[in-house]
């Protein structure tokens, strides 16, 4: 799921058009009613731009693209993960994922004799793994509660685990909202930062613009303003001066990261909060050859730099800074027990017996897994992209996932 985007360098003035072409790549047409679809959703977006004078922030076309009621890309009907849809991830290419995090979750578990709560479950995947694996390690929770925005996602999360888990498909409650506070247990998120609606900019070398999006003559179009929000141009300011952003930089932030901790940090008494993206420590996020960004589109496993095509029916993206999240989770009251690669965490988490396991008298079993495993940890693939935070409140053991390799002291 990721990608590095180029663009062309933005302009400087005060409200500004940027007509800039984006990567050329060739996608497939979609379906009529998935493109009708698409167009319900850009005549809502087009109605709000013009209800705010001309243009709204990106990070509201963003959030408008991703979850617009019935009509946005995790709230419709289309089909998102796994090879029929338009991005794989983690849980999507084998078990030994969430088996693998069962065990990390398992020591909280024992000590905390908690629940455990899911962000954002996608296909439900996830949860069914973690619990099978959780109920053979003697370690189940008392409940296995999954926040889920989308209630087209929440009805596959359902159908899977009616299917899959039968025997423990009653433990599991969806939740519309967080729960009370004195939540003890593990809380965990994959993927989820990274579909958070993000803010642009653009630094000239002396002052930032944020991007907005327009109506155009050819549709939907990037328009650069002066920077509105108080919050981001402090959180500019410091990026400029703490990473020496040159001229041109054009990136992202996310402005909903410290809130989104700060609820959450709120609700745990005790347990782990564990968070696992694609995305890079602050420095090499804001690193002077990555001046382009990160905001990457991906539609049919293809991945492009637009994210005006199609809206409804492309997952938009952004990397995800490490750094900003450490920062929020110790200002919400939180400890950073642990960061460290997928690679390193699941290996510390026993991925290598459990693919012993699988031999040697299963031989096509086996070399089915060890090729899901080099897709998990391998660096060209999912393993040094994606990184694993973990976020604790009133715990002391050592986690596994980060005994092996623990790199927070890079944030």
């Amino acid at each position: 799921m990721t990608g590095h985007r180029q663009l062309a360098e933005a302009g400087s003035a005060a409200s500004t058009r940027d007509s800039r072409m984006h990567t050329r790549v060739e996608l497939p047409q979609p379906a009529s009613d998935a493109a009708a679809l698409s167009d319900s959703l850009r005549g809502l977006i087009a109605g709000e731009i013009e209800a705010a004078g001309g243009a709204i922030p990106f990070s509201r076309y963003m959030d408008l693209c991703l979850y617009a009621p019935g009509l946005g890309y995790y709230s419709a009907g289309q089909r998102k993960f796994g090879a029929g849809g338009d991005f794989i991830t983690a849980p999507e290419v084998s078990s030994l994922f969430g088996r693998c995090m069962a065990r990390s979750c398992a020591e909280v578990l024992q000590q905390t004799g908690g629940d455990l709560l899911e962000f954002g479950a996608g296909s439900g995947r996830l949860a069914a793994d973690l619990l099978g694996e959780l109920d053979t390690l003697g370690c189940l929770p008392r409940q296995y509660f999954i926040l889920e925005r989308s209630a087209d996602l929440k009805q596959r999360q359902q159908q899977l685990l009616r299917r899959d888990l039968p025997r423990l498909v009653e433990r599991v409650v969806w939740l519309d909202s967080l729960p009370a506070a004195g939540f003890h247990g593990v809380m965990l998120a994959n993927e989820v930062l990274d579909a958070m609606a993000v803010e642009r900019f653009h630094w000239n070398g002396s002052a930032a613009a944020q991007y907005f999006v327009a109506q155009g003559p050819a549709g939907f179009e990037w328009l650069q303003r002066p920077v509105e929000s108080p919050g981001l141009q402090a959180a500019i300011d410091t990026l400029v001066h703490a990473c020496n952003l040159p001229a041109g930089y054009v990136s992202e932030i996310n402005l909903s990261l410290d809130p989104w901790l700060r609820s959450v940090a709120g609700r745990l008494e005790e347990g782990l909060l564990l968070l696992v993206d694609y995305g890079y420590e602050r420095d090499e996020y804001y690193h002077p050859q990555r001046s382009s960004g990160t905001l990457m589109c991906h539609y049919q496993q293809r991945a492009h730099d637009n994210p005006f095509l199609w809206p409804g029916l492309q997952d938009i993206t952004a990397h995800v800074d490490f750094t900003a999240v450490a920062e929020a989770a110790t200002a919400a009251g939180l400890e950073v027990s642990g960061y460290t690669s997928q690679a390193w965490f699941l290996l510390d988490c026993g991925l290598e017996g459990l693919l012993q396991a699988a031999g040697p008298t299963d031989t096509a079993a086996y070399l089915q897994l060890a090729q899901q495993a080099k897709t998990l940890i391998l660096p060209g693939e999912m393993g040094e992209r994606f990184k694993c935070i973990a976020l604790t409140r009133g715990t002391e053991r050592q986690l596994p996932g980060f005994r092996m390799q623990d790199f927070h002291h890079r944030l």
